[in-house]
């Protein structure tokens, strides 16, 4: 459909398979769902996907967890994410130039190296007794860190994003995507509850260290990757290429509109997961283990809808993203007023189904209608929004130090479900996307 570069898609690709004949949802699923690994390539990707998203989510469990030991503060968890947003919001559209003018590989490698130096920073910090509750002001040795990961995520992600395409192509896109989120949700189930034990077992910094290690294997994969295609565009410096990405968004406005409502839909529904602790201690009175079986559960839904999506042909996907953000703010709104332990497990269930869908097409839509010289700089403007998204965290923090954390969560998810309903009923353009 568009034109570009050749895409790196190995020998293993396969024309894209159809849903029909006999034999149902189960034929569908042993056909379609993972024709993605088919490519040679594909595997090494994933691999080293799973390696930098184990350590990311053993990462964001144990850091707001080791800041709610040492400050007891949602607003200072909220300003710790701030401090992570700051360098993304600032540098990201940097990192999409780089993505369309440097092998993209490369840039990866970096990255990965470098967020492996910085959890091993504070796994060090850790063992010395720096970064401890009897230090005070230590927790500014995690905001620092928080800084640090953030300037490498600026820079690194709209190129790990971009590759993606000049792997497996465009048509498989959604499928290669679903099968990623597939491996994160995986994890998602298994790295908090692990996380959680390791933890209340042993210490934090045994955590770290781990995370250490699954960074590096994240660079061995990466450097496996063959070289993709790099795409050359015109002369002048960074600043030039930004003002020719932002030039070519102004007149793309099904990627402009698909862009805010995953901006909305994030910046409305992530304040959860940094308010969490304080919800299972205060509210469901559970310890980091029962904290970590929550975000667990949640991989279980996020698990089904990365199957489902997988399996599914690129249609009416701005459908399916309206609704997967509907699903989302109800169920975050029903989990906010939940004391129940048991119904908030249950909910959670749902509030992965919906994080994982509204994560997959929101990426996937953006991604099939850019063209491929401006990918890169526009998956910025898409990772910038998850910098933004920081100062939602930071509000509700603010509001959940004052009015108390349910309310914080719950209000952000009342305004989620307004947002879709809203979107699904005026926006056509984003309602008939295929």
């Amino acid at each position: 459909m568009r034109g570009g570069s050749p895409r790196y898609t190995g020998q293993g690709d396969d024309p894209e398979i159809g849903i029909g004949g006999g034999g149902g949802f189960s034929h569908l699923l042993n056909m379609r769902t993972f024709t993605s690994f088919k490519n040679p390539v594909f595997r090494l990707y994933f691999v080293a996907l799973l390696g930098q998203m184990a350590a990311m989510n053993m990462q964001m469990f144990a850091r707001l967890w080791l800041m709610k030991e040492l400050t007891n503060s949602p607003a200072i968890v909220g300003a710790t994410a701030f401090a992570h947003a700051v360098p993304m919001l600032g540098l990201s559209l940097f990192g999409g130039v780089i993505a369309d003018r440097l092998q993209k590989k490369y840039v990866m490698l970096i990255g990965q190296v470098g967020s492996a130096l910085a959890v091993l920073g504070v796994a060090v910090a850790l063992s010395l007794g720096y970064l401890s509750p009897e230090v005070e002001g230590s927790f500014w040795i995690l905001v620092g860190a928080s800084v640090l990961q953030g300037t490498i995520m600026a820079l690194m992600m709209p190129s790990r994003q971009a590759i993606l395409p000049e792997i497996v192509g465009e048509e498989q896109l959604m499928n290669a995507l679903s099968l990623n989120n597939l491996g994160m949700n995986v994890l998602r189930v298994m790295a908090p509850a692990a996380c959680g034990f390791l933890i209340k077992e042993l210490d934090y910094a045994v955590v770290y260290y781990i995370m250490s290690g699954m960074y590096v294997v994240a660079v061995v994969f990466i450097a496996l990757l063959p070289r993709t295609s790099t795409i050359t565009v015109g002369g002048g410096g960074a600043l030039d290429g930004i003002k020719e990405g932002l030039k070519y968004l102004r007149g793309q406005t099904t990627i402009i509109l698909v862009l805010l409502l995953t901006l909305v839909a994030v910046v409305l529904s992530m304040p959860y997961m940094y308010l969490l602790p304080f919800l299972c201690e205060d509210v469901l009175h559970v310890d980091e283990a029962g904290g970590g079986m929550l975000l667990s559960v949640s991989g279980i839904g996020a698990i089904v809808a990365s199957l489902v999506l997988a399996s599914l042909p690129n249609k009416k996907r701005g459908l399916m993203l309206l609704a997967s953000c509907l699903v989302l703010g109800l169920a975050l709104t029903a989990f906010s007023m939940s004391q129940s332990w048991y119904l908030s497990l249950t909910l959670m269930v749902f509030v992965g189904l919906g994080t994982t869908g509204r994560m997959t097409l929101g990426n996937t839509l953006i991604q099939y209608y850019v063209e491929d010289e401006y990918r890169g700089r526009v998956m910025s403007i898409y990772m910038m929004e998850f910098g933004l998204t920081s100062f939602g965290t930071f509000a509700a923090g603010v509001m959940g130090e004052a009015w108390g954390v349910q309310w914080a969560i719950g209000g952000f998810a009342v305004g989620l479900v307004i947002v879709s309903l809203v979107t699904l009923f005026f926006a056509r353009r984003i309602r008939q996307l295929d």
